[in-house]
Formats: structure tokens, C-alpha cells, sequence
């Protein structure tokens, strides 16, 4: 059942994007791991149904099943990827790997991943300009950031970079360095410099799952060129296709995304090494008794404490 839902342009990039961006981490080793068949019979679906924009990263090691979705579908989907490269070197393999995994010449927009402020932009010059380069032998579209930061997003324009890819939510939830009006106000700069904008965690990272609608009627408000949104069925698919079409969901679909909930779970040989304390954005973790604990105020289930966690005892379930 193929559809054409809304497309708009990432900023001055001349790329044009779906509204709803597929995010794969929900596909990925860090929470649903899905076999590479499953994890394409899923994405070539929403491809099917009009979403023709995937998020991914070096992180995720979700490559194959993005790679296997693209191999299923005729429709040009937009690929965006990022890396936390701070070298050359690094930014060429990041960019090389994507590549080749993906079985791409080109990828569309390639971001340097979990940038706080012009500060850290700085000690990642080199992998920036590496990127730029590529970007100037047309084997990247364009270039950008991923943060959970205000300040980020008001360096990256300041920078003149191409793309940014903030968290902002309803609640504000995640925002490590202010509040959400604060994101919501750099975000309206970002776009306005013509920066390309597109935002994550439009729910939370499920922990707002029982008040989705007031979650995408927020991202909905927003004047940003697509949201970004982790789906682990087609049911899922359908339910956010059919909010951003008409504005509601169907009582079923409702009452399917109230029952889901997420949580970040620590198997019971966790060490208390420490090493997901520091590695936490958020500081939502800490070591009580010699066990990570994670603080659900502060926690948006972004699966990234568990690639540090020597025991592989931190899941996403």
C-alpha cells in the first residue's frame, strides 16, 4: 500500500525529507536488536507507506538492517548517519564504513553524534573538516550535529553548519542545558539562519508513551523539516502515519500505544564498574551497592551506557 505523506526541505541543503523520520535505533543491538529480516520487513514498510528518511549511527551497529530495508524498496530514501569522530582519519573511516555497509556512494547527511557546545565542536575541528571535504567531493550532502544541548545547536549556527538534529519533546525532556522553550527558541534560530533541522525523542524516549498525543501535537507545531521516531512494528507505523495525516489516532491505536512501556535494565552480575555513570549525557545513572541504578526522571532510554558496559548487562527492553 503505497502513500505519499508530506515531504519538506532540510533547510538551504536541497534535500527534501518525509515529516517523520525513521529512527532505527529502536531497531538496534542497544535496544530491540531485530534480526536484519524482521528489521527490514519493518522499515521497507514505512517506505511503503510514504517515510522515506532514516536516522542511523556508527554507534548503533544497525547498518546491516537498514542496508537490507533499502534493498527492498524502489523509492529514494534519504540517509542520514553520524559518528563520534574528533579526527581525520576517523571522520574518512566513519563516512567509508557507512558506505560500504550501507551500499551507498553517497550518503545524504552525516553528523558528528552527541555534541554539547562550541566547545566540543572545537576539539572535533578536524573530523569537521574532514567531513566538509567530503562533502565537497560529493560523497556527502550535507553536514551536521546531533545534541541533547541548547548550546550546541546555537554553535552549529554560529558555525554555519548545514544540519542539526536536537532532542526536544513536550516536556522537555532530556534537554541537558535548559529548558524546553530554551531548545525550542534555538531551534527556531537554527531554522531561521536556514540551517536543516529535524528533532529526536519526540516521545521521551517512551517515557511520555501515555500522553503521545500532546507529544505529537508539539513536534507537530514545530517549524522543523521532520521528527524523528523509533518504530518496532508496522502497528507502530501506522499509528504515527495516521497522527500526522489526520491529526488523531483511531481508539485502537491509542490504546495499543498506552499499553507499550519501555525501561533500562540492569542484569543482576552488573559490577558497578562505573563506566555507564560517566559515559551517561544525561547523568542518569549512578552506583548504589555496587549496582548501576538509573534515575527515570532523567533517563531517556537512549541505550548509549550500555556500548561502554564491559558485562553487557544494560539493556533496553
Amino acid at each position: 500500500m503505497e502513500q505519499n505523506m508530506e515531504t519538506r526541505p532540510l533547510g538551504k541543503t536541497g534535500i527534501r525529507v518525509s515529516r517523520i523520520c525513521y529512527g532505527s535505533l529502536s531497531m538496534a543491538p542497544l535496544q530491540g536488536n531485530y534480526p536484519v529480516e524482521r528489521a527490514a520487513e519493518v522499515m521497507s514498510y514505512a517506505f511503503s507507506r510514504g517515510i522515506t528518511f532514516v536516522d542511523c549511527a556508527q554507534l548503533y551497529r544497525v547498518y546491516p538492517q537498514v542496508r537490507a530495508a533499502l534493498k527492498r524498496t524502489d523509492r529514494d530514501i534519504i540517509i542520514a548517519s553520524k559518528s563520534y569522530a574528533y579526527t581525520r582519519q576517523m571522520a574518512f573511516d566513519a563516512v567509508e564504513e557507512a558506505r560500504r555497509e550501507l551500499d551507498r556512494d553517497v550518503i545524504d547527511i552525516f553528523m558528528l553524534h552527541e555534541q554539547e557546545s562550541v566547545y566540543t565542536l572545537r576539539g572535533h575541528k578536524e573530523a569537521l573538516e574532514e567531513l566538509y571535504r567530503l562533502k565537497s567531493c560529493g560523497i556527502i550532502r550535507a553536514v551536521g550535529i546531533s545534541t541533547h544541548y541548547v548550546a550546541a545547536v546555537d554553535a552549529a549556527v554560529s558555525w554555519g553548519l548545514d544540519v542539526v538534529f536536537p532532542l526536544l519533546n513536550v516536556d522537555g525532556w532530556g534537554i541537558v542545558d535548559g529548558t524546553r522553550d530554551q531548545m525550542e527558541q534555538a531551534v527556531r534560530r537554527a531554522v531561521d539562519a536556514g540551517l536543516g533541522v529535524f528533532t529526536m525523542k519526540v516521545f521521551g524516549g517512551g517515557n511520555l508513551h501515555k500522553k503521545a498525543a500532546a507529544c505529537l501535537d508539539y513536534a507537530l507545531s514545530l517549524p522543523v523539516a521532520s521528527v524523528a521516531i523509533g518504530m518496532q512494528d508496522e502497528q507502530e507505523v501506522d499509528a504515527n502515519l495516521h497522527y500526522f495525516m489526520t491529526g488523531s489516532f483511531t481508539p485502537e491505536q491509542e490504546a495499543a500505544l498506552h499499553a507499550k512501556k519501555r525501561r533500562l535494565f540492569v542484569e543482576e552480575w552488573c559490577v558497578g564498574c562505573g563506566k555507564c555513570v560517566e559515559r551517561c549525557g544525561q547523568h542518569a545513572a549512578k552506583i548504589v551497592d555496587g549496582h548501576m541504578v538509573p534515575d527515570a526522571e532523567k533517563c531517556v532510554l537512549c541505550g548509549y551506557c550500555s556500548t561502554v558496559c564491559d558485562q553487557c548487562c544494560i539493556k533496553v527492553l
